[in-house]
């Protein structure tokens, strides 16, 4: 396999920009797929849209993989330069953030889906952050444009204010709404019209005179912004002459992985426009397996990096990113960065050091799959019938190397589930262990006290897909309680302790003593809980020190005020004592559990809650009435804008206050309101707020007490 030929790319944006309909176009431009079906038209639905769910709701809720192949623009007709291309598509949803997390974490490239009216919305600033994490070079595509009200140009502004990007505009769009008919190449000075049927025909005509003057000025804005990035194309500006077509691409290409700007092309997928056009710039500009820089950490000091080749003859190395559960066993998803699999052989899971048999490869095509005997460094494919975990390492070598997992946010909403029959608990067991497997966001655990089963999740609709999952895949019926808000805990004053553990019941005592203060973190800090050493001359055995700070972690589970996990401690150890004969591990431990039990509350304690940001889009005459709602929910309207008769409302609101939202603002609009939200913040609770969340659990914890 050439991996210069190679391209690894996702796409990527906000809710409804259009992803998987781009992704329809992909497939049939390059002759994956025979007939274009519809995100939401009926008939079979759109390819990589393949789960009943998706189908019927008209959203991706997992990521799917494909394979396609595009020529190289360069050589048109010659099958020698024909480049292969692993795509996955991937979520809009903030619910479902794990699958862009874990494609972005094993890709090389991306394209930036914007809808040409919405701009840069609050996913699309999600998905940005998660690019910028894994040092991902994209390219933005302005997709919708035959909607009435595009604005291709003002997103540039957009880009660089709401991302902090270098937009560069390489296309010049010819109309927009209805009367949009195709695209300027700037570099080239070429316009482009796409006719047939499905737009399968490019026609390449010179530039049409109305739009030549508005062209050379935003190719010479184009070439200025280029010549940042190229001494050689500043020195042929400078001197007034004309750069090479070539030369341009060049720039382009070096400018984009090196992630200082990010080329901006313009079209519409559902009307076939531009989307050819787009499959060239990501042949041209996104970097093979080759162009890109890999490390991993040394198995014997993961402080050491060793850098990672795409070499099929090296040790492989390769990351477990996706886990599906089928019918037929475990469906594993592995990028190979370094190396080379085959069928049937044995390779080492680093964490685990476990020996696994590969014993089917296969490349995915949405939920079909193609069987193949082997793979290379820079392919992208699936094995069935392991056992790992997502973001596991696997090489050929045991103890050779781990590569960095993904981000893991925490979840924000938890609700209780309980099998309508007791005879079906077990099903649901399995369906909860097979979704937590898949599913890193995806949390199950057991109450203590009201022993019920409670799963947590990124949103209300990431926990109504696993319940609707589990009716239909098991055959299970839930009752689903309220949903609850995950609070914290946290302190708001310095307190100085000191606490004395002491235990004397015949034979050998327990003794223990500390000394020293709780304190507030700093508010950016990105830690929960920090614990400094501070003793001096051994006024308590060094030997100590992780049974008292294993103490004190061992309680922040449950603070004092309302049983939430604490956050945003830190505990400072200054001197204390010992008993040479009664002092132990155990009792130094239990010395700091009692400390934190007694004293935390002197830090004078507050419940945090989850805020989140809430980006709301209704006609403009129902303005009033969801500013005013989202008031009464005690949010906070941070940005409200009108275009084209549409209100655009971004605000921080509590999420306890956000529940069953979806059908109040329905309700409020007529149907035409829509909002998408993710967690921006935890943010102290006002103290009326915090006395009824501790009057709350207080009266839940004295009905346990009754029933029991």
């Amino acid at each position: 396999m050439d991996l210069t030929k190679v391209r690894n790319f996702g796409i990527s944006a906000h809710i409804d920009s259009g992803k998987t309909t781009l992704s329809e176009r992909i497939l049939f431009y390059s002759g994956r797929i025979h007939k274009i079906e519809e995100v939401k038209g009926g008939g079979d639905g759109a390819t990589m849209d393949h789960m009943e769910l998706e189908k019927e709701r008209g959203i991706t809720i997992t990521s799917a993989a494909t394979h396609l192949e595009w020529n190289d623009p360069a050589f048109p007709g010659d099958e020698s330069h024909m480049h292969v291309m692993n795509l996955i598509d991937t979520p809009g949803h903030v619910d479902f953030t794990i699958e862009v997390e874990r494609s972005l974490r094993v890709l090389d490239g991306a394209v930036l889906v914007l809808c040409a009216v919405g701009g840069v919305q609050s996913q699309s600033m999600t998905v940005d952050r998660q690019m910028k994490r894994y040092h991902v070079p994209r390219i933005a595509f302005i997709n919708k444009m035959d909607r009435t009200g595009a604005r291709p140009l003002s997103i540039l502004d957009d880009l660089k204010t709401k991302l902090n990007a270098n937009p560069v505009l390489i296309q010049y769009p010819m109309g927009g709404g209805d009367d949009f008919a195709g695209v300027i190449d700037m570099i080239t000075q070429k316009a482009y019209f796409f006719d047939g049927n499905k737009g399968e025909v490019v026609r390449e005509e010179p530039i049409p005179a109305e739009y030549e003057a508005p062209v050379k000025e935003w190719r010479h804005k184009m070439l200025e912004a280029l010549a940042m990035y190229s001494d050689e194309l500043m020195e042929i500006l400078l001197s007034e002459q004309e750069p090479t077509i070539q030369l341009v691409y060049d720039v382009i290409k070096k400018a984009t992985q090196q992630q200082g700007m990010t080329p901006v092309m313009i079209g519409s997928a559902y009307k076939n426009k531009g989307v050819q056009l787009l499959l060239d710039a990501i042949v041209r500009y996104l970097p093979s397996p080759l162009e890109r820089e890999l490390t991993a950490k040394k198995w014997d000091n993961p402080a050491e990096t060793m850098e990672l080749k795409p070499d099929p003859k090296a040790p492989f190395v390769g990351m477990a990113f996706k886990i599906v559960e089928d019918p037929f066993g475990q469906l594993t998803f592995l990028r190979i960065y370094q190396g080379s699999i085959k069928k049937g052989e044995f390779y080492y899971n680093q964490r685990t050091q476990k020996k696994d048999r590969f014993s089917q490869i296969v490349k995915m095509h949405a939920n079909k799959r193609e069987v193949v005997d082997g793979a290379e460094a820079g392919d992208i494919v699936a094995i069935t019938g392991i056992d790992c975990a997502s973001g596991d390492t696997y090489a050929s070598e045991n103890k050779y190397c781990s590569l960095e997992s993904m981000f893991v946010p925490e979840p924000v909403i938890k609700v209780a589930v309980t099998p309508t029959s007791r005879a079906d608990s077990d099903k649901m067991g399995k369906a909860l262990q097979r979704f937590r497997k898949e599913d890193p966001t995806f949390r199950v655990f057991n109450d203590e006290e009201t022993s019920e089963t409670i799963i947590a999740g990124m949103g209300e609709l990431h926990l109504d897909i696993y319940v609707e999952r589990i009716r239909r895949e098991y055959k299970v019926e839930l009752e689903v309680g309220a949903p609850k808000v995950s609070y914290r805990e946290s302190p708001t004053k310095k307190y100085e302790y000191n606490y004395k553990h002491k235990k004397q019941t015949g034979g050998s005592g327990q003794y223990g003593h500390v000394v020293g203060y709780f304190e507030p973190l700093e508010a950016d800090s990105t830690e929960n809980f920090v614990f400094e050493w501070k003793v001096t001359g051994g006024r308590i055995p060094g030997e100590f020190e992780n049974s008292i700070e294993k103490g004190f972690r061992a309680l922040l589970n449950k603070g004092p005020l309302a049983e939430y996990p604490i956050v945003g401690l830190k505990v400072v150890v200054t001197d204390g004592s010992y008993h040479d004969v009664d002092s132990s591990d155990r009792a130094f431990q239990i010395c700091a559990q009692d400390c934190l039990r007694t004293h935390f509350i002197d830090t004078k304690p507050a419940i945090l809650e989850p805020i989140m940001k809430v980006e709301i889009e209704c006609p403009d005459n129902y303005q009033g009435d969801v500013t005013g709602d989202v008031n009464r929910r005690r949010g906070i309207i941070m940005n409200s804008d009108t275009r084209e008769g549409v209100c655009q409302i971004i605000a921080e609101v509590p999420l306890s206050e956000v529940f069953g939202y979806a059908t109040d603002i329905r309700s409020m609009t007529k149907g035409q309101g829509t909002f998408t939200m993710e967690l921006s913040k935890y943010a102290k609770a006002p103290s009326n707020v915090q006395e009824e969340i501790i009057a709350e659990k207080k009266k839940q914890s004295k009905q346990l007490v009754g029933a029991k």
